[in-house]
């Protein structure tokens, strides 16, 4: 795995949860369906699917990093995902200010292992997401542990959504997504069998707030980051513990492009957060755990 170019000093933030939803052919990440729900959830209706390189300018005009990845469902959902491949060389032309991470649905076996390491040690990924409402798997599930053991072994960490999902939301059914699988607490197994393992819970997860605090203030490899909310509506129990017991393991996310960091940030600023922590939630956590900034 190469060595990160981005200029650390030189951002105001870094992003760690943005979404790829359109390939270079124009194939979305979701189908019109669930993608619908999503927009209707986040009251993002019509909401722009910008490609990668649009992205890229994006961050770049506001001195941020973020990273960047989409989601292999195909075993939950049907849909054919966007080509990892394709997400990590679209980072790597600009890699002042993206940073790829991969998904590889654990259904797939040991070719989902082997496409792993390919991925981190061909293509310069960085790390890994899981949405086990999505991908219709418990995260404590040994079917897995292979997947688990091999991202541990490459030294990347693992980003796991939490809590309740926009897709799939007013469907019929919620449109086969089960929630139960994105309790934060199915990760505290993965924490102790893979206890090197770098973990993300990604968002707020309600209603499972307290769980991943717990986790999070007891397995010391175990990260939160606050995408997909509004700061506005963050629980008080979320900020208390940012503040304190977690200043150095809470992460700055927004969920781009269905909340930009614009919105995020502007709220962020209302919040009543200690000046010292501020900048390690919004770039200084991220950087260390991603590599980003080696001291």
């Amino acid at each position: 795995m190469s060595d990160p170019v981005i200029d650390v000093d030189a951002l105001t933030a870094i992003d760690v949860h943005t979404h790829a939803e359109i390939s270079r052919t124009g194939h979305g990440a979701l189908g019109p369906e669930l993608l619908g729900a999503s927009e209707e959830y986040f009251k993002a209706h019509g909401h722009r699917q910008p490609a990668i390189d649009e992205m890229a300018a994006y961050y770049r005009q506001r001195h941020m990093a973020a990273v960047v990845f989409t989601v292999d469902a195909e075993h939950g959902t049907g849909h054919p995902r966007i080509a990892n491949e394709e997400v990590a060389e679209s980072c790597a032309a600009h890699a002042d200010v993206l940073v790829p991470f991969a998904s590889v649905d654990p259904h797939k076996g040991r070719a989902g292992v082997r496409e792993a390491r390919r991925l981190v040690e061909e293509y310069g990924v960085r790390g890994f997401k899981f949405h086990p409402s999505i991908q219709a798997f418990s995260p404590d599930d040994r079917m897995a542990y292979p997947l688990y053991e091999t991202i541990e072994e490459l030294g990347v960490p693992a980003l796991f959504h939490t809590g309740q999902t926009g897709i799939g939301a007013g469907v019929p059914g919620g449109g086969g997504i089960r929630l139960k699988y994105s309790n934060p607490m199915l990760v505290d197994d993965v924490a102790v069998d893979f206890p090197e393992l770098r973990i993300i819970l990604a968002h707020p997860s309600f209603p499972w707030q307290d769980e991943a605090l717990a986790v999070a203030t007891h397995k010391p490899h175990v990260y939160i980051d606050l995408s997909g909310w509004s700061p506005k509506y963050f629980p008080p129990q979320l900020v208390r513990y940012a503040n304190t017991l977690l200043k150095d393991k809470v992460l700055f996310g927004s969920d781009y492009p269905v909340i930009t960091p614009d919105r995020w940030l502007a709220d962020f600023e209302k919040l009543d957060i200690r000046p010292e922590v501020r900048p390690r939630i919004l770039k200084d956590n991220a950087a260390h755990l991603l590599g980003l900034r080696k001291n």
